[in-house]
């Protein structure tokens, strides 16, 4: 019976328990951060139990540090969850990459990273946005705080097996289009739910020419469209990638034969399979408060069809039948774990070198680790920004969400390269607007977004 990649892992890591139950799963690798761990520390220190398997557990501060001025944190509570989990984690015996440590970095870019993700594994974070690991042909989903404290105590966690959805992602990427406008295109597309109780498989010829970081972004908004999980297949680009990295297996070649095995054998496997052509995919811009509220942006808003619409809408500031070059554009952020790596840095490097952000607009540069910013100075990205008029700043999730103090002003249109539009997300009324890297940086520029198939890049 032919079996998909994520029932080969499944499988592998059931200790108890019958299909269609919750079953006892063993976890490879947790990942910690400062916001959902002091409490399951807490209750290990109340039970007195200590830290199952504390090699595959690593932790690093990330969503509430500040990325001027680090040690410099004003909010009482973010300081104190900060300092909490370096207390923590030297308690317990848990590896740390504290703030300013060459690894510290937001937690699903130092991951891969690191090497600590790889193929065939089970891993969970404290964190909606761990299905970004999945794009290393693993299992990868977050979890509540006391199921990171069920992991902690145990390295196992009960799950209930979902159903697969094979999504068929296919065709040549036209120029300006990027693998943010595929998951982008696909959610406004099936909506923000089509991936409920399914974890979701992306394959074909589009996914096979990416780069790892381009598979995870793809695989990084699984959530924004209702699965828990979202992978894809390891081959040659994933183990070339993982190949040397500080915590990669040692017997890389070993790893490698273990990890191929890691396949579907065929789509039929599939409970469900989706085809998605990109070859006439257009770049993709949110208008209202779900990234299911996405059009391209040569394309007006939609009508209103729900009272969900009305109030997106009213929040947002904009009406249908508007396009996404009359947003007017005060603030951009350029980060996160969507779109915060190297690659994404280069891109939009690339459109706003020698030119000048809009006088209108505050635009923030926030790479997605200290290993990424080292090396995005070492290529002179951070001069092209910062003549560019953009704040090059330190490490974190930054403006993706207001838990530091980088946040959108309210009533503020900001151009976000983050993964979530919802009301208040990147502070108190802000409205955000998903794109692109380049869509991003192009915004920046001219103050609103335009169609970068017409310009050349």
């Amino acid at each position: 019976m032919s079996k998909t990649m994520f029932d080969k892992i499944w499988d592998k890591h059931v200790i108890t328990g019958k299909t269609g139950e919750p079953q006892l799963m063993y976890v490879d690798l947790q990942l910690l951060h400062e916001v959902t761990s002091p409490q399951a520390f807490e209750g290990l220190r109340e039970n007195h139990r200590k830290v199952r398997r504390p090699e595959r557990n690593f932790a690093t501060m990330d969503h509430n540090v500040p990325t001027i001025d680090i040690f410099n944190i004003k909010d009482a509570i973010s300081r104190k969850q900060i300092e909490t989990l370096g207390k923590n984690a030297k308690e317990f015996g848990v590896r740390l990459a504290g703030m300013g440590s060459e690894d510290q970095g937001i937690v699903h870019v130092i991951g891969p990273q690191l090497g600590l993700s790889q193929p065939g594994m089970i891993i969970v974070c404290g964190d909606s946005h761990t299905a970004t690991h999945g794009a290393f042909g693993s299992i990868a989903f977050g979890i509540g705080t006391s199921e990171v404290e069920h992991v902690l105590a145990t390295q196992t966690i009960w799950q209930t097996k979902p159903k697969t959805m094979g999504i068929h992602i296919h065709g040549k990427l036209p120029n300006g289009i990027y693998a943010k406008d595929i998951i982008m295109g696909l959610i406004a597309r099936e909506g923000v739910s089509f991936g409920n109780g399914y974890a979701v498989e992306y394959y074909g010829d589009t996914i096979a020419n990416m780069s790892m970081e381009e598979r995870m972004t793809i695989c990084n908004m699984s959530i924004e469209g209702g699965a828990k999980m979202g992978s894809i297949q390891p081959d040659q680009t994933t183990f070339e990638y993982v190949k040397g990295r500080k915590y990669a297996p040692k017997k890389i070649d070993q790893a490698i034969e273990y990890w191929k095995q890691f396949k579907t054998d065929d789509i039929s496997a599939f409970d469900k399979v989706i085809d998605f052509d990109v070859s006439e995919l257009a770049p993709f811009v949110s208008w209202g408060t779900n990234p299911g509220m996405s059009v391209p942006v040569d394309k007006p808003f939609p009508e209103i069809k729900n009272d969900d619409d009305k109030k997106a809408y009213e929040y947002i500031g904009l009406h249908p039948g508007q396009t996404a070059e009359q947003i007017p554009i005060g603030y951009v952020f350029i980060g996160s774990c969507t779109n915060g790596r190297l690659s994404d840095l280069k891109i939009a490097a690339n459109i706003l070198k020698g030119r000048h952000i809009a006088e209108s607009v505050t635009a923030l540069v926030v790479p997605g680790s200290r290993t990424v910013k080292i090396q995005a100075e070492k290529l002179g990205l951070d001069k092209i920004f910062k003549d560019a008029g953009c704040d090059w700043r330190e490490p974190g999730c930054s403006a993706c969400l207001g838990m530091n103090p980088d946040q959108v002003p309210n009533g503020i249109h900001c151009a976000s390269t983050s993964n979530r539009n919802f009301e208040g997300r990147q502070g108190a009324g802000s409205r955000t607007h998903l794109a692109s890297p380049a869509m991003v940086a192009e915004a920046a520029l001219c103050g609103h977004f335009v169609d970068i198939r017409k310009e050349a890049i």
